[in-house]
């Protein structure tokens, strides 16, 4: 394997939104970014379970422009280099537009390789079963199948798509006879009674030039117009590449090829989808429940509650699920806790700021939360990164009180910057925008009052 790891590309895929884990995940911050399980978040867990068997150089990540800064990041946090490794989409075009852009990317650096693709936002439980079954999927991609890992169904679940296998490969894979959708659960319960049926994980592996040939055989416009693009510039006009076909993988290539096979796993996935998934993979207590937060839980059964901020007190409940974020709160059984989707999509329909962010906003230069809002004042905690600059955001504001909290700031322009310490402030009046400069290393956090 030692030998080989250079020739292969890990590529994540991180353009989902998470709709179904509101309040917790959101447009402007997905679950990708978020830490659910550990101090990791998805997207970090993910190359982290890579990063034993691949070559950490080889790691690309897809993602929005609108989160490409926090991607970044991410991958600084665990000692990855982020140059060169996040590739941007100016709007999401499902996976077969984002998967096409990064094997060109791949191609446009090596002639040729093994390209294998994550969500970046799945868990696996047992890394080192893992570890073999992607070794196999190499294997069966440097000879020119194109692998999908279909996981082993241990329940008849209704919210996956399930591979049908046929006749053996080496390997220990099976021809994929064909791709079925979401079945109802009579439809599940005989998947699982035939064997041959597996949960579709969305995980592939292939040869970069494989691939390519049968986007331009299967899917020749969408080839076409993305030839057409400067995909490895970054500079991608997203009136252009919003007129891409909206298609997935599986329709667009993986339900047509004559290459494909689908190579079992038992790993202990999960996609985190829902509450209800994350709930079943997480470990619970003595009375069935994942408690994460500060939780007093009486006679509290088969629950699953998470709190960000605040004491969350819980009596009598059985098969519910209660997540807390500053600003909303989600209550729901567990087993129709898919059905917030429908919530957020009438949030956004009524113009609530709280399907598309947080109260924290995050940016390059650092993250600024909304603390209090009230008619005459806005309170915001600011919190600026070494060596950054925070542009002035006023709005309508008529003045402006910057205190220093943490660290010391460089307030104003060149010229007619002040410089100001723990507890020192500055008011800044109606016509006077000025940046706040973090000259120091550690984090400087200021809190910003304005005036209406």
């Amino acid at each position: 394997m030692e030998d080989s790891k250079s020739s292969v590309y890990p590529i994540l895929l991180a353009g989902g939104i998470g709709t179904r884990l509101w309040p917790v995940s959101r447009e402007l911050y997905p679950k990708q970014l978020v830490k659910f399980i550990s101090e990791d978040s998805l997207v970090q867990s993910t190359v982290k379970r890579l990063l034993p068997l691949l070559d950490r150089e080889n790691i690309r990540i897809v993602c929005g422009r609108e989160h490409y800064h926090e991607i970044a990041r991410h991958l600084e946090e665990i000692g990855i280099p982020a140059e060169g490794k996040v590739i941007c989409e100016p709007c999401g075009r499902n996976t077969a537009p984002a998967i096409l852009l990064s094997v060109l990317h791949v191609l446009a650096q090596v002639p040729d390789a093994v390209v294998c693709i994550f969500p970046a936002d799945h868990v696996i439980k047992d890394i080192g079963s893992f570890h073999d079954r992607l070794k196999a999927a190499i294997h069966l991609a440097d000879n020119g199948y194109i692998v999908t890992f279909g996981i082993a169904p241990s329940y008849p679940e209704t919210g996956y798509g399930y591979i049908e296998g046929a006749g053996n490969v080496s390997g220990g894979a099976l021809v994929t006879k064909r791709f079925v959708e979401k079945p109802d659960k009579a439809t599940a319960r005989q998947y699982i009674k035939a064997g041959n049926y597996f949960w579709n994980s969305g995980m592939f592996a292939f040869k970069a030039s494989v691939i390519l040939d049968e986007f331009k055989r299967y899917q020749a416009d969408l080839f076409d117009q993305m030839q057409n693009m400067d995909v490895t510039s970054g500079e991608m006009e997203e009136a252009v590449y919003a007129r891409l076909p909206d298609i997935s993988i599986d329709y667009a290539i993986m339900e047509k090829t004559r290459k494909g096979v689908v190579l079992p796993a038992d790993f202990g996935w999960s996609d985190i989808g829902s509450w209800k998934s994350l709930y079943e993979f997480l470990p619970k207590d003595a009375h069935n429940n994942v408690i994460d937060g500060d939780v007093i839980a009486k006679d509290t059964r088969n629950c699953f509650i998470m709190g960000r901020e605040r004491l969350i007190a819980t009596n009598h409940l059985d098969n519910i699920v209660v997540v807390e974020t500053p600003d909303s709160i989600f209550v729901s059984n567990i087993d129709n806790s898919r059905d917030v989707k429908s919530i957020v999509t009438r949030l956004k329909e009524k113009g609530r700021v709280e399907y598309h962010h947080h109260r924290t906003v995050y940016h390059p230069w650092g993250n600024a939360t909304l603390l209090e809002k009230k008619d005459g004042y806005r309170v915001t905690r600011l919190e600026i990164y070494s060596r950054c600059v925070c542009p002035s955001v006023r709005d309508l504001a008529t003045a402006c009180i910057l205190t220093v909290t943490e660290g010391a700031a460089k307030v104003g322009g060149n010229e007619d910057s002040q410089q100001l310490a723990r507890g020192e402030s500055i008011q800044i009046s109606e016509k006077d925008d000025r940046l706040i400069e973090n000259p120091g290393d550690e984090t400087l956090v200021v809190i910003q009052v304005d005036l209406f």
